[in-house]
């Protein structure tokens, strides 16, 4: 039986997107008896689902698979009355209320709506990097330095955020090398000083990666590099792949809906989760521009759930 045909027609709560942020404010409303409706997306669980050993996310002393995590989050959101749906939202009317929120055929009414869809790490377009992210290739040093103690790896990209992932990825790896398709750094001066003078970190210019060599289960083992200027082909040997080219927030479908910052990300008011349209809420790496972690998605994705319940406790009123 079709999912969608059990939808009610409105609904105090509206949820996009699944992962800690989403499923976090699935949650608590749930908890406040709001019955929210949880849009999951085709991609259900976000960038968790990519990562295999998440050892981060505090109660799980010895660390969970993403996706578990992610299934465990959305079986508790269920067992106090979540419904989530595996769909993606394709269109919203933010002009009236309740708003309206179309998903193929189907629209349903939102007394309030919670923005939870993240944002995407932007990725080199080889199929290898695909087969083998959470198996060596990461977009996220901090989740997973620590698995690549002593190890050589490389970070690919040249802005701030490279910068920081590479000074930081020397706390653990023995050798980091930056590759960069320029040969000059797009990162503020204050973050290229720090990493050129890191001793951990070489830096490898006008090049780019082809290929990522290596297997699921025994992870990387190194890249084929591509000089730009002169097109030769290099192997590196190598444990890890680290891709620093920064994120694209998933906010298309709100483009001159609601306000956001230059590079697509929804703007909230500062301490709330609140939008520029009263009943529309923002939450984890849609709005995120700093932290992006599981953790920090699920706190806002709590304040969100709590701005949403009070925002429909003064309607009423």
């Amino acid at each position: 039986m079709n999912e969608k045909n059990d939808l009610k027609k409105r609904y105090k709560v509206v949820i996009m997107g699944s992962g800690p942020a989403g499923l976090t404010a699935a949650l608590y409303t749930a908890r406040a008896n709001l019955e929210p409706l949880v849009f999951e997306g085709f991609e259900a669980g976000g960038q968790l689902t990519l990562t295999t050993d998440v050892e981060n996310y505090p109660g799980f002393e010895n660390g969970i698979m993403g996706p578990d995590l992610i299934n465990t989050m959305r079986n508790q959101a269920e067992r106090f009355g979540a419904k989530c749906l595996l769909s993606d939202i394709d269109s919203v009317d933010l002009s009236k209320h309740p708003f309206r929120i179309k998903s193929g055929e189907t629209e349903v009414q939102a007394d309030s709506f919670i923005i939870a869809s993240g944002a995407s790490a932007r990725m080199l377009g080889i199929p290898s990097e695909k087969d083998l992210i959470g198996h060596g290739v990461s977009t996220c040093a901090t989740c997973d330095g620590f698995f690549f103690k002593d190890k050589e790896i490389i970070v690919v990209g040249g802005g701030d955020s490279a910068m920081e992932e590479a000074t930081f990825l020397t706390k653990f790896a023995s050798k980091v090398s930056v590759i960069h398709r320029r040969d000059s750094l797009r990162a503020s001066k204050i973050m290229q000083d720090r990493a050129f003078k890191n001793e951990r970190i070489k830096f490898i210019w006008n090049s780019v990666v082809e290929e990522v060599l290596g297997e699921k289960g025994k992870g990387v083992t190194g890249v084929k590099l591509k000089n730009i200027e002169t097109e030769r082909i290099t192997e590196m040997k190598i444990d890890g792949v680290f891709i620093a080219i920064g994120h694209n927030p998933n906010t298309k479908i709100f483009n001159g809906l609601l306000e956001t910052d230059e590079n697509g990300y929804i703007i909230t008011s500062e301490g709330t989760s609140e939008t520029n349209i009263p009943g529309v809420f923002a939450a984890g790496d849609v709005q995120d521009t700093r932290y992006k972690q599981a953790i920090t998605a699920a706190g806002s994705g709590c304040m969100a759930a709590i701005d949403a319940e009070k925002f429909l406790e003064d309607s009423e009123d």
